[in-house]
């Protein structure tokens, strides 16, 4: 066995002197260049075009390129992971062909990142030279262009086509997406009346029915549907890549018409500001119970209804910034000088302009970044702009770019920062003569003048060494329990057939190694006739052995990598060992990428038991304290101890971004283990309990999704804001090392980052307050890119226009992060209480200092945030804040939510439930996913099948009446009494089962997440869970819906009378 590499040796072929390790300077700035590898069985890639030349470039010129689009073709055959039942091979949001490498015969435009880098080098642990402070800062493209055409370079993820689905959608559902001309946003314009006569309202409210003795108010004479134009048919991106299973037809043609916004059940079209639900005026005075509550009907409280056709919005129109749509609604971006809401979403939409406004509103002012989010298949895509080796303009002063809302004067040869108001001088080349708008003459031509999102290719002052190559490692648990759930051979499967879509090229590099009580390594050089095991005994001291052997070119050893994984399962077959060296083994793969940085994904099935960072059993004591409500019982959600925090800081000073797939039938305290993921900027994938049969594909698609959605490598980012703003706070999967800085080993394209703000100076009523994010990274065929986001919104003294222009799905995101951060460290009752108040205090001061209306006898909520209520109630009845939950359920709960993006946030803890039994009968209805119906036990039929989802699971309810007829074409099973415990989902040859495969492909496609899914009864604990999610059903979870809405009045009655 060949002797150890030390830590932090050089890469092959680097000299040790100028090799410095993978730290945060480097080039955070890598956007997945796969954003065109989400559509499934595509066929095989064509060549792509050769860069084009950048030596003619003009500074700032944006460099010509087309928009990523993925070849179409024939669809390679999905192999599904395992035999037997399976379904539907791949889930609509990844695809199996595989990602082009840049052509090795053409030269780079980005010759200037190759070579050494001339610059000193920093000692290992060195932060990068300044990415933020003198240097400029670049934002990187995702991936080389893969069709030549003139214009700009386009960036932008996958185009994907888009329907209107409820619940928010991550990938806009395949089809022709219409594009309606900009209408009113959704709180100012009227929206549809409901089929039955609505009751009168206020202009701009909607009112729940008033119990008699309540004045009633003459309906508005003002209603304006806002128009549309429906655009052209067909496929414009080409034909759809998601594969259609076997029978499926033809997608849905387009939806036109009028973009509608939210609708409310039972209510008629939402009037500007304010809705009123009345309750009874003797409820909540005394403190009494609630007798009122049976006075509010519960089909006129407000839901949310999404809305049915796609929107345009524009960033920004007349020189002032458009509220964006709701994060879960289905739009299309016009970037007008405000970046697209998919990227950065602030929770209000005016800024108040002291800290004492904000107080007095009760709501939060954070901002949600996402900087890679994929966009809608017809938004314009970003631009990649090249200034050479100057880089891009910034101020002198705090560092800002370059962007839309920077003023020239002095006929442009000054320029004013809209962050810190300093003057700068322009650079001579370039400058350009002033318009009579006092606009640069060349601003349009200049994305970086006209746009809120742009990619800047990053110069040799924004790299510490050269941009790291892609690099995958792979650790398999092999004990006992491994092998013999399967979970081991789903692993191997999985991987094998992802192998085919990492980039290719010379820079993609490979490794792979197993453990249990001890770890091995495996030696892929080509020479050698087969794998070669090398075994590391020592956990407590661990080493990579040969560690030039251990990770190599994936060109050189796919075909020994293919063979290893195969065998495997069979060479640990009669494996005994029941320990799991988990700590030791992830330490061992880490020195093996020390020298590089890159990705290494850990599939662990049991407790780690030995070794370094072992950690004990601490569910027994968990059910004890948490079913006795014992103050301590949060401790057991936080980390064992130090051990494991303190190696991830060391692997996300190197680079290294580390996911766990835990594949277990018992407590592995995830609590513990997932401290490496969060700090690393990685994820947590969580099957429980692991079965062979269903979760192998699933599996599959999450690692496949993982490794080919948008990403990029070694990042940092930071937000920057105008005077009188600060960042107070950032929370997400990343590593902190320096207060305005937010490290990233890896960043991807469903990675949101919170952002919390604060006043540090009171701002002036009718300017703009201007918020950029710059994301640092290094794509995954090497090039570094600085992408920056900037948006600009009005300051206003006005607390109405707060309320007014409250971003409802962005506060709550909000209000669910600080939920799961709170958790670890505070008891249940007192997050729960928190939570509520924060809810009631929002609410009790728009009814004090807003409200138009001054009846006891109604709870008057602002249009923006009447669903507020119902959004809270769900949070305080969501698995993470339910005492009855296992400790593992709640700790992955955690993990999910701190990274989850502003259009997942309200889905997962209200999900979308629809009825599936009756898909034939709605042959008239163009879109996949049926109405939507309200989480309320009164709504489920006995004789029904429905379908929940969370964009995490999927549960199918049978009723016990349904009829064996619609049992038979669905499941092929005729009888309550069959139901499976554990279920594949087949296509079987009848027109209801197909609908039901296309609905579940749609709503996998829009979560970007395959879905576990689970067949429940009613009498049976699947029954019990499906029911857990009934938010609006009273129970030991919680309040009705009804009931709390009277809780919450009754709080504001209390607190005004106070």
């Amino acid at each position: 066995m060949a002797a150890p590499v030390p830590p932090g040796a050089p890469r092959p072929g680097n000299n040790p002197s100028s090799q410095p390790p993978p730290n945060f300077g480097g080039n955070p700035n890598s956007l997945a260049d796969n954003l065109h590898n989400l559509n499934i069985n595509s066929a095989a890639p064509r060549a792509p075009p050769p860069f084009p030349s950048s030596s003619s470039r003009m500074p700032g010129v944006p460099v010509a390129s087309p928009p990523f689009s993925r070849p179409v073709g024939q669809p390679r055959p999905a192999v599904p992971p395992f035999s037997g039942p399976t379904q539907s091979s791949f889930p609509p949001n990844v695809a199996p062909a595989r990602r082009p490498a840049p052509p090795v015969s053409h030269p780079s435009p980005f010759a200037s990142m190759a070579g050494p880098s001339p610059s000193v080098v920093p000692p290992p642990g060195a932060r990068p030279a300044a990415p933020f402070g003198s240097s400029p800062y670049t934002p990187s493209q995702v991936g080389p262009p893969l069709s030549a055409s003139g214009g700009l370079v386009s960036n932008g993820p996958p185009v994907f086509t888009s329907g209107a689905l409820p619940g928010g959608q991550r990938y806009p559902p395949v089809g022709s997406a219409p594009q309606p001309s900009v209408g009113l946003p959704p709180t100012m314009g009227m929206a549809r009346a409901p089929p039955q006569a609505p009751p009168p309202r206020f202009l701009g409210s909607s009112m729940v029915s008033a119990p008699p003795g309540h004045p009633v108010q003459p309906a508005s004479p003002f209603s304006a549907a806002p128009q549309a134009t429906p655009p052209p048919t067909g496929y414009p991106y080409g034909q759809p890549t998601w594969p259609l299973q076997p029978g499926q037809g033809a997608l849905p043609p387009p939806i036109t018409g009028s973009p509608q916004p939210p609708r409310m059940f039972g209510m008629s079209p939402p009037l500007p500001n304010q809705s009123m639900t009345a309750i009874s005026p003797a409820v909540g005075q005394t403190g009494a119970p609630v007798p009122g509550a049976s006075k509010i009907d519960p089909n006129q409280i407000p839901r949310p209804i999404p809305g049915s056709s796609v929107m345009v919005h524009e960033t920004r129109q007349g020189n002032q910034a458009n509220p964006p749509p709701p994060a879960t609604s289905d739009y299309i971006v016009r970037d007008t000088g405000n970046c697209s809401p998919r990227y950065m979403r602030c929770t209000i939409n005016q800024i108040p302009c002291t800290d004492d406004l904000l107080t007095t509103s009760g709501m939060q002012l954070a901002l949600m970044v996402q900087p890679l989010a994929i966009p809608h298949p017809s938004d314009e895509t970003v631009q990649v702009v090249d200034f050479g080796e100057s880089g891009p303009v910034r101020c002198s002063r705090c560092k800002g770019y370059i962007n839309p809302f920077m003023k020239f004067i002095d006929q442009g040869k000054r320029f004013i920062c809209n962050f810190c108001g300093f003057t700068d001088e322009t650079p001579r080349e370039y400058h350009c003569n002033l318009g009579p708008d006092g606009r640069r003459r060349d601003a349009d031509e200049r994305p970086e003048l006209c746009r809120g999102t742009v990619e800047f290719v990053a110069t040799r002052e924004f790299m510490v060494r050269d941009p790291m190559p892609a690099v995958y490692f792979f650790l398999i648990d092999v004990s006992m329990n491994a092998i013999q759930t399967g979970a081991t051979a789903a692993a191997c499967g999985a991987i094998n057939q992802v192998i085919a879509d990492l980039p290719e090229g010379p820079q993609t590099m490979v490794g792979i190694a197993t453990f249990d009580s001890t770890i091995h390594f495996y030696n892929l050089k080509r020479a050698l006739q087969q794998p070669l095991m090398l075994i590391v005994p020592d956990i407590q001291d661990v080493y990579t052995p040969l560690q030039t052997d251990v990770v190599v070119q994936l060109s050189e050893c796919r075909q020994h990598l293919e063979l290893l994984l195969e065998s495997i399962p069979t060479m640990f077959q009669e494996n005994r060992t029941a320990e799991s060296a988990f700590g030791a083994a992830t330490k061992a793969a880490f020195l093996a990428l020390k020298s590089t940085g890159g990705k290494l994904l850990v599939f662990q099935s049991v407790l780690p038991s030995i070794g370094i960072g072992a950690l004990s059993a601490r569910e027994a004591e968990g059910r004890t304290n948490l079913s006795a409500g014992e103050k301590e019982a949060h401790k057991l959600l936080q980390p064992s101890d130090k051990t494991l925090k303190e190696m991830a800081i060391e692997f996300a000073e190197y680079q290294v971004c580390v996911d766990v797939f835990i594949t277990t039938q018992t407590y592995v305290d995830i609590a513990s283990i997932a401290i490496i993921p969060r700090t690393t900027g990685g994820q947590v994938y969580y099957y429980y309990p692991f079965s062979a049969l269903s979760d192998p594909a699933k599996l599959y698609n999450d690692l496949r999704w993982n490794l080919t959605r948008p990403q990029g490598f070694e990042a940092v980012m930071r937000v920057r804001c105008s005077q009188g703003i600060q960042v107070l706070e950032y929370q997400g999967n990343f590593c902190k090392r320096i207060p305005t800085d937010v490290d990233l080993p890896g960043i991807d394209s469903d990675k949101t980052i919170m952002v919390t703000l604060k006043h540090d100076d009171k701002l002036q009523d009718g300017s703009e307050c201007a918020f950029q994010c710059a994301l640092l990274y290094t794509t995954v065929y090497g090039q570094r890119r600085i992408r920056v986001t900037t948006l600009s919104l009005p300051c206003t003294s006005i607390l109405s226009n707060l309320f007014r222009s409250a971003d409802l799905d962005t506060q709550f995101a909000c209000l669910l992060k600080q939920a799961a951060i709170e958790i670890p460290s505070s008891p249940l009752l007192l997050v729960k209480d928190r939570m509520t108040n924060l809810c009631i205090n929002i609410l009790l001061s728009y009814r004090k200092f807003c409200a138009t209306v001054t009846s006891s006898g109604q709870l008057i909520l602002p249009e923006a945030l009447k669903l507020l209520p119902l959004y809270t109630l769900a949070l305080i009845k969501s698995k993470g804040l339910r005492t009855d939950g296992r400790i593992d359920d709640r700790s992955f709960w955690i993990n999910y939510v701190l990274s989850i993006s502003t259009p997942l946030a309200i889905p997962f803890v209200y999900p979308r439930m629809v009825a599936i039994h009756d898909l034939n009968s709605k042959e008239g209805d163009q879109s996949l996913v049926p109405p939507v119906i309200p989480l309320s036990s009164e709504h489920v039929n006995d004789a029904g099948i429905y379908l929940l989802e969370n964009g995490e699971d999927c549960l199918i309810y049978i009723g016990n009446s349904v009829d064996s007829d619609i049992l038979q074409q669905l499941f092929s099973f005729s009888s309550v009494d069959e139901i499976p415990t554990q279920f594949v989902l087949q296509q079987y040859d009848n027109s209801l089962s197909k609908k039901l495969n296309d609905l579940v492909n749609e709503i996998r496609r829009q979560r970007c997440s395959y879905l576990r899914l689970k067949l429940c009864k009613k009498g049976d604990p699947s029954g019990m869970m499906f029911f857990s999610y009934m938010i609006e059903d009273k129970g030991s979870s919680g309040l009705s819906y009804v009931e709390f809405l009277v809780h919450v009045h009754r709080q504001i009655q209390v607190k005004m009378s106070s």
